[in-house]
């Protein structure tokens, strides 16, 4: 930290997030929270939010009043030259320990994205190359429902237009649990792919592609439909595969929104409503994502943001088999072992991608404020 005026007012930042996290201790103990099941969730989601800065302030606090202390062993005269100089030692790890510390409060204090803690709904498209693209998203969608299952979110396939040889034109997938939109939202964009087909007699490496859209789930936020005049409703028998009765009722749901052109269809459930259900949901977060894209495209600073732009034309990444090597473009970053990759090892690439938009969410406000995050 650079000046007693930045320090003081990051300290007063910080205390201000303790308070905070003592009102909702003091509010989840109080006997009308104990009869509201949604308000307990609520408050313990923020509690959760607010209990890393706390505890980061904590040892903060702890550190700088043994800094304090060892220089004030340092000043005194009662030390012989070898105390000295393990004060010395000493005085050097606690100003490291500060500085390390001081640097993690500015991030946990960076504004948080308000949608982290939803649902998402990512969408999974075979883009160029045939039925290598179908191929290819089939195996991300496969890839994605692995590292959710193995990080205990809910993956729900709302969607899938399979094709004959075990591919994917288009799916859509939503994933349900706590901070699941945190941990996907830098999935969106135009992923590569190049390999040798199993198709190719003549051993030559392809190049496919697939686009993958990440949307928060917005059921509670209020999006304007008019269902009377902006939607057209369709509704028609279900095709592919699906179970007894799928086929041979008027369950599959096609929804347009009139408006915008955008269309929704959804036909895996066999209840009606359960697809009209899902796809207006569906539809909710392609309105809602539209504007969130509106934002980003008004706004400078995510216009620079080497991670967070959202622009679905960039080509984020590509999986090259031959080499076995991942590349995220954004970042720079390369990694291996591509087959634990595609099975859902992707914690590295993701935690990678939060790092990186911190540090450049962190350097857009380098010099001025830092922020609140609470």
């Amino acid at each position: 930290m650079s000046g007693d005026a930045d320090r003081t007012g990051l300290d007063s930042r910080l205390r201000e997030v303790v308070s905070q996290y003592e009102d909702v201790q003091a509010e989840l103990a109080t006997p009308e929270v104990s009869r509201d099941p949604d308000r307990i969730r609520d408050l313990g989601r923020e509690l959760a939010r607010l209990e890393p800065v706390v505890q980061a302030f904590q040892a903060l606090e702890t550190t700088r009043t043994e800094l304090a202390g060892a220089r004030e062993m340092r000043e005194s005269g009662d030390a012989d030259a070898e105390m000295k100089a393990m004060v010395a030692d000493e005085i050097d790890r606690l100003v490291a320990d500060e500085d390390r510390l001081v640097e993690e409060m500015k991030v946990l204090l960076l504004p948080r994205d308000p949608n982290d803690d939803r649902d998402v709904i990512m969408e999974i498209r075979a883009g160029a190359g045939g039925d290598e693209a179908a191929l290819f998203a089939a195996e991300l969608l496969r890839m994605y429902t692995r590292y959710a299952e193995k990080h205990r979110f809910k993956p729900e396939l709302l969607s899938v237009n399979a094709t004959g040889i075990e591919g994917v034109k288009e799916a859509i997938v939503q994933i349900h649990g706590d901070g699941a939109y945190s941990r996907f939202k830098f999935e969106g964009g135009v992923h590569r792919v190049q390999r040798i087909p199993a198709t190719e007699s003549s051993g030559r490496i392809h190049t496919s592609t697939a686009t993958v859209v990440v949307m928060p789930e917005v059921d509670d936020i209020a999006i304007e439909i008019d269902e009377e005049k902006d939607l057209r409703i369709d509704v028609k028998r279900s095709s592919g595969p699906g179970g007894q009765s799928v086929n041979t009722t008027d369950s599959a749901v096609r929804i347009t929104h009139l408006p915008t052109g955008l269309v929704v269809e959804i036909q895996d459930e066999k209840s009606q409503h359960k697809n009209k259900a899902k796809a207006m949901s569906v539809l909710r977060s392609r309105l809602y994502d539209r504007e969130l894209m509106k934002q980003r495209e008004a706004d400078s600073a995510a216009r620079r943001s080497m991670v967070g732009g959202g622009d679905r034309s960039d080509k984020i990444r590509t999986y090259n088999f031959p080499q076995d090597r991942l590349t995220d473009h954004r970042i720079g970053l390369d990694l291996s072992a591509l087959p634990r990759v595609m099975d859902g090892e992707i914690d590295r690439l993701i935690d990678a991608l939060v790092m990186a938009d911190q540090a450049d969410r962190l350097a857009s406000v380098t010099g001025g404020d830092d922020g609140a995050a609470t």
